[in-house]
């Protein structure tokens, strides 16, 4: 750390060395140049010993400024050669006053105010003035009879060098500290500078490092589509189906289904490049038939400051074997369910055929209700089970006719009036218009039923379910409201999952399998509208329900 810090020291005192060599150089050449036009013109002008001593200490000082070694010197011993400088220009503009030599006394004084600061500044001009004064009284002593008229005659120049000195003095000190001053903050800038080019440096191998660690594939690209980021995930991916640059897998995209081709237009990897927004699009990879991968592809857009596209960021993952189970599950539930659904009819015609039996007493009768009763609970579960499995396998089939909403709601609340009225709940029908709307009105009725039985199940006891049909902008919209027990916005954000049930009645008497919901907001879609939930925990929930213009 010594070593380094004598470092910066020796260069600068190597710089300081250089520049007094080049600034008496100057001087230097300037008064040889002097001397020769003097020659030219008056060669007898050199025989003036006042003159030649000047000169020759001009001389000197270049030589002394070439040979010595002023690095391993004080820097105040420096002074010693521009004050040589002003000491011989003084005699040789004293012993001839019309040469000009006045005006190279800049050089000395330019000289000691860069590197002397005010002191050198103040001190050049003084020292000159002092000598090129002092010279005045020199002509009384080496030439009384033209002394005063000498003195008239220069008087007036001398003022006119002096002031002209202190000026040079002055601006020269002021640049200098200026210049120090910014050479000051441009190391302190570069300084900040390096730090936080470090930093950033740190920053992206951190970056890279986090990046090339995660299991899913992060690519980066320009506004030319032109990727310059990949991670090893995604290098890995690629490799697989022997693609080694670019992000694209040309002719071995396929859409959800495994088997239907995407068009390039509508490709992800494409659409992201154009800089479109891609969300959890999912996609296989490779030859139906043969080994398949399923890659969850999403990308946001890079903006600029003038929010101007600039590039993006391309996510993928491997999916395989959540697609997989997802399907394995969707199979198992759909045979499960087929299985049970034959046995289960069976149960119940037979039920009601003991329930038919006069001959049953009371309690045997009883007790066939409750096994009637759960078994045809279980009945609808299982068929719940059986629709989840068939829209997720094959999609739901719509049979599309003219019907009317506000029937489809009459008869919904009537169904489960006996239901409510074992807490009583009661209902609250708003005016329900005649609203006539081709759609499917038997699945439009399941949606009714299961968010009307959702209202009774997890309301309170004698509270209230509201029923309101209207109509938007957006077309009809039934609201469907309870006064239970609502949901924290945690729970709300996987209400419509497959199978999913709130922590707070996943362990109370409230019975479910966590499909209906899901199946819904399916059978809505499928119809171009939507259904949604609007919770506050503790105050209820309400259920809307949207369908889009389409009247019969």
């Amino acid at each position: 750390m010594e070593h380094m810090s004598r470092m910066p020291r020796v260069g600068v005192r190597e710089r300081v060395e250089r520049s007094v060599f080049l600034s008496q150089l100057l001087l230097a050449a300037a008064t040889l140049l002097l001397v020769a036009v003097s020659v030219v013109t008056r060669p007898t002008m050199l025989a003036d010993p006042l003159y030649f001593l000047g000169v020759m200490l001009i001389f000197g000082s270049t030589g002394l400024a070439a040979a010595v070694p002023w690095r391993r010197f004080p820097k105040v011993y420096i002074v010693v050669l521009p004050l040589l400088d002003i000491v011989g220009l003084a005699a040789a503009r004293i012993a001839e006053p019309n040469l000009g030599v006045s005006f190279l006394l800049v050089f000395p004084v330019i000289w000691m105010s860069t590197h002397f600061g005010q002191a050198g500044a103040t001190g050049s001009v003084i020292f000159a003035a002092v000598l090129l004064w002092g010279g005045l009284p020199m002509r009384f002593l080496t030439d009384p009879n033209n002394a005063t008229g000498y003195v008239t005659s220069q008087a007036p120049l001398l003022a006119v060098v002096t002031i002209m000195l202190a000026f040079v003095a002055s601006v020269t000190y002021t640049s200098t500290r200026r210049g120090a001053a910014q050479r000051v903050l441009l190391t302190q800038q570069a300084g900040l500078f390096e730090t936080a080019l470090q930093r950033s440096r740190r920053q992206e191998q951190t970056l890279d490092e986090i990046f090339n660690t995660v299991d899913f594939g992060v690519v980066g690209y320009d506004r030319d589509a032109k990727v310059n980021f990949m991670n090893r995930a995604q290098r890995l991916l690629l490799s697989r189906y022997g693609v080694s640059t670019g992000i694209e897998l040309a002719d071995i995209i396929y859409r959800e289904d495994g088997v239907t081709p995407f068009d390039g237009p509508d490709r992800p990897y494409q659409r992201a490049m154009r800089g479109e927004t891609v969300d959890r699009v999912t996609v296989w990879v490779g030859t139906p038939g043969q080994q398949q991968t399923a890659v969850l592809v999403s990308s946001r857009p890079i903006r600029d400051h003038n929010d101007s596209y600039d590039g993006g960021v391309l996510v993928t993952r491997d999916v395989t074997a959540e697609v997989r189970a997802v399907k394995a599950r969707d199979d198992l539930v759909a045979s499960v369910s087929h299985e049970l659904r034959t046995p289960l009819t069976s149960i119940l015609g037979y039920l009601e055929l003991a329930l038919d039996d006069d001959r049953v007493d009371p309690d045997t009768r009883r007790m066939l209700e409750i096994a009637s009763k759960n078994a045809d609970r279980l009945l609808e579960i299982v068929s719940g089970l059986l629709t989840a499995a068939s829209a997720s396998n094959e999609g739901l089939t719509l049979a599309l006719e003219s019907c009317d909403m506000a029937a489809i709601l009459t008869e919904a609340v009537e169904s489960a009036e006996p239901l409510a009225s074992q807490r009583n709940i009661r209902f609250e029908l708003g005016d329900l218009p005649e609203t006539l709307i081709v759609a499917d009105g038997f699945r439009l009725r399941q949606v009714i039923d299961n968010v009307l039985s959702n209202a009774i199940k997890y309301n309170v006891d004698s509270g209230k379910v509201s029923v309101s049909l209207q109509e938007r902008e957006c077309g009809v919209e039934v609201r469907v409201t309870d006064t239970g027990r609502g949901m924290s916005e945690d729970e709300q954000g996987n209400l419509f999952d497959r199978f999913y049930r709130a922590d707070s009645v996943r362990g109370s008497s409230v019975h479910g399998t966590g499909l209906g919901l899901n199946i819904s907001r399916e059978i809505m879609r499928e119809h171009g509208g939507d259904l949604r939930l609007e919770s506050i925990k503790g105050k209820g929930t309400t259920a809307i329900a949207t369908l889009p213009v389409n009247r019969g």
